[in-house]
């Protein structure tokens, strides 16, 4: 048995005031969690940074609301349970797992939150048959639904006019900024660059496995020295780019799937078939990039589409002439 599921209760084997402790602790834990985004999200979107101080609030009234039900019916000690002793209990993803996604993860996070809890406490309900734990789950359920009525009003409050869009623009900005651009450049980088060694190795030899090898290392050193320079290009602070541990996985990590991409086909042990495959797989690359140039960088599609084919094409042309020759 795996150790510590099988010291995990049952919520059906719950007493009233331990249902009531649970309750208590996951409102504290979730204006914990509210307030953290609140933090993290303070300098570049004030507005909703509000919402969330605002939410937590919330959590911090219905925690005291619960805390002086318990000490009427129970006394003052609360028992320690938390959302991790309880078999089946909904769980929160950690903090910094959500916060460094962006301002449109965060807002998904606190919406599924409140559902959660509002969909646990209704379906408890539903299935007790003791009347006053019955009222006590009916009674959280409401609070949760009363908590996402809270959250559309602050977010009238504070996201009035043009802030929300503002804030939507900002955090595009953002992800293109730190996502975006550099995974870019490592796919044209990986899927270009590569075009030539590739084929000049399979066509000067037309040996399959020589040529995937090629293909992985020149994949492999390409995305580990692109990764390299972009996270040691610029550290983010000045120019706003975001993180430099990102920018470098994101481009490190396109560089390598871009150059795999038409060395993987060499696998197939048959040159020509390989080699076919290769060929539509660059197709399929340099279409890719041209969608994701219109896509997320406004580059017009045909400009993209021009730049990109013509120049994986002649790379291409380059390393078949330079291996048949």
């Amino acid at each position: 048995m795996i150790p510590g599921i099988a010291a995990r209760r049952r919520f059906k084997d719950l007493s009233e005031q331990e249902i009531l402790a649970l309750a208590i602790s996951s409102e504290e834990d979730d204006a914990r969690i509210y307030r953290s985004y609140a933090e993290a999200l303070r300098d570049e979107f004030a507005a909703s940074a509000a919402i969330f101080d605002g939410m937590a609030e919330e959590e911090d009234d219905h925690r005291r609301r619960l805390i002086d039900l318990h000490a009427e019916r129970f006394g003052e000690v609360i028992p320690l349970i938390r959302r991790e002793h309880v078999s089946g209990y909904y769980a929160r993803r950690p903090v910094w797992l959500v916060e460094n996604l962006g301002l449109e993860r965060i807002r998904e996070e606190a919406a599924q939150m409140e559902r959660d809890a509002q969909r646990f406490y209704e379906a408890a309900a539903a299935q007790t048959s003791d009347a006053n734990t019955r009222k006590l789950l009916g009674d959280l359920a409401a609070a949760e639904a009363g908590h996402s009525d809270k959250a559309a009003e602050l977010t009238d409050e504070h996201l009035q006019g043009d802030a929300k869009s503002q804030e939507d623009n900002a955090a595009h900005r953002q992800f293109v900024l730190t996502w975006v651009q550099p995974g870019l450049a490592g796919l044209m980088d990986g899927s270009v660059s590569t075009l030539a060694p590739i084929f000049a190795v399979a066509f000067a030899t037309q040996d399959t496995w020589t040529t995937f090898l090629v293909g992985l290392a020149a994949s492999v050193g390409a995305g580990i020295s692109m990764g390299f320079t972009e996270a040691a290009s610029d550290d983010g602070q000045i120019s706003g780019r975001g993180s430099p541990y990102k920018r470098g996985f994101a481009s490190g990590i396109m560089t390598t799937v871009g150059g795999l991409g038409h060395a993987l086909p060499y696998l197939i042990t048959d040159f020509w078939t390989a080699t076919t495959i290769a060929i539509l797989v660059v197709f399929v690359e340099l279409w890719a990039i041209a969608w994701i140039q219109n896509r997320y960088m406004d580059t017009p599609f045909l400009r993209a589409t021009f730049q990109v084919v013509l120049g994986g094409a002649l790379v291409f042309a380059a390393g078949a002439l330079i291996g048949s020759g």
